[in-house]
């Protein structure tokens, strides 16, 4: 929770919700458009040649496809770029920090506040040359995790990234795919499955020890099976879809919920052993990322699991060892549970088909700290990627010693990289088409899962991989 009264940005672009079809620069189109409030910043890329001759001009794509599963770590608050994988130093920086260099230079990298995480250095690849719609907690979350503008005409539909993967997976599922495909540990309050069916929406789950203890019928499996049974019986207006979506979505979560009743393994990938605990560091955070490997490892059908760790708003004491939260006690939950993921993904060779992806919202002011001994909210945002294909050691992006400016975008577009930039790029790891555009949506106007990637506006950040 932030000390001081948040400020919102003098930008939150409406344009992230912009639906960008094929259908040429007509009138009706100009008024779609303008009806959703874009700034002239925005909709001057609209303008172009392409569009004003209704050409169809999806780009060629080319898939990576490199990884099977998504592990997303979302880290809420918005961590400073500047003291994390853009580091930069200059009188403010502690002198614990130890900056030391790697990659032959190429990063420099705080050594003892995550020393962990730079043993797996030569694993992960940093984007540095990311930049936010908006400076606002939730608008930004939320448009980091649909890849648009929540407040878009597409906005109030749209799914979670997570939930397109679990709809795309879905050919793919075998009888023994259990679990749903789109899992969220320790993150409650995130976007779900839009207008998607239910099914797609994310199964949420407090990562502890125990397990799910609600996977066995109290009266036992026999008891459960006679009422299940005369359930089925009873209510079969539920299973035949005449009372529409909502009997239908209600239909599939009990489907969901009674496979993972049946297999008796399943219980095991969400609970750990106290020894598993101290490795990822004895935290909330480490028991999320440990099940989320647990769960990419069992096989299960589980192909995005978020895991959200909060508490990163450092608008006062951010170098304050003794604060409740400062980058000191954040970091020191994170860095050790990552370093065992990696480790773990690693060694096992799941880090090859499993793409990692760590992100916040926006980043934080750069240059000294202000006069609460913190950092406000800024646009431009660094992240991490490792596995899935990305190669490690890569550095996209370069900015000037503070962190505020842009040398160089370091990716062929020469521009920002934007929210939607990522959610192609995890789609395209994952052989996902992110010019996908649908047309079962409500509003009847077209569905894009990346609004504006058919038009080449979007793409992913192949030079990660």
């Amino acid at each position: 929770m932030s000390k001081r009264k948040e400020e919102k940005c003098s930008f939150c672009a409406n344009g992230g919700g912009l639906p960008l079809r094929n259908q040429g620069f007509s009138r009706r189109h100009f008024v779609k458009i303008a009806g959703t409030g874009l700034v002239a910043s925005f909709f001057a890329p609209v303008i172009s040649p392409r569009l004003l001759y209704g050409q169809t001009i999806a780009p060629n794509v080319a898939l990576k496809n490199t990884a099977k599963n998504c592990i997303f770590i979302f880290l809420a608050g918005a961590p400073s770029h500047v003291d994390t994988w853009d580091l930069k130093e200059g009188s403010w920086t502690p002198s614990d920090f130890a900056p030391t260099s790697y990659l032959s230079g190429a990063v420099r990298f705080p050594q003892r506040l995550m020393p962990k995480t730079a043993e797996q250095i030569d694993k992960l690849s940093f984007i540095r040359s990311g930049l936010a719609w908006a400076a606002v907690h939730a608008l930004a979350q939320t448009w980091t995790q649909i890849s648009r503008s929540p407040t878009g005409a597409t906005g109030a539909i749209a799914p979670h990234i997570g939930s397109v993967v679990s709809l795309e997976s879905q050919l793919s599922r075998t009888p023994s795919d259990v679990l749903p495909a789109f899992i969220a540990l320790n993150s409650g309050g995130i976007p779900s499955s839009g207008y998607f069916p239910a099914k797609y929406s994310p199964f949420i789950v407090q990562a502890t020890s125990t397990g799910l203890s609600t996977l066995k019928h109290p009266e036992g499996a026999t008891r459960f099976s006679t009422r299940w049974n005369f359930l089925q019986m009873l209510d079969a207006n539920r299973t035949s879809g005449a009372l529409a979506k909502k009997s239908t979505d209600m239909n599939d979560l009990y489907i969901q919920a009674k496979a993972l009743m049946d297999d008796p393994t399943v219980d095991n990938l969400f609970s750990f052993t106290d020894a598993d605990h101290a490795r990822y560091g004895s935290s909330t955070f480490g028991d999320g990322l440990l099940v989320a490997k647990q769960l990419i490892a069992g096989k299960k059908g589980a192909r995005f699991v978020q895991v959200t760790y909060g508490g990163w708003d450092h608008h006062s004491d951010i170098y304050d060892k003794t604060a409740a939260e400062s980058l000191y006690t954040q970091c020191a939950d994170f860095d050790p549970a990552f370093a065992a993921l990696m480790s773990d993904l690693s060694s096992s060779g799941l880090l090859n088909e499993t793409l990692v992806v760590v992100i916040g919202e926006f980043g934080r002011t750069t240059g000294p700290i202000t006069s609460q001994g913190g950092r406000d909210h800024f646009l431009r945002f660094a992240a991490m990627m490792a596995g899935g294909g990305v190669k490690g050691g890569r550095v996209i992006g370069k900015t000037n010693a503070v962190g505020d400016q842009i040398m160089e975008y370091g990716w062929a577009p020469n521009r920002d990289i934007r929210p939607e930039d990522i959610a192609s790029t995890i789609y395209s790891s994952l052989g996902i088409d992110y010019t996908t555009m649908r047309t079962d949506d409500p509003l009847n106007r077209g569905f894009e899962y990346v609004p504006g990637a058919r038009v080449g506006q979007y793409q992913p950040i192949d030079e990660l991989f």
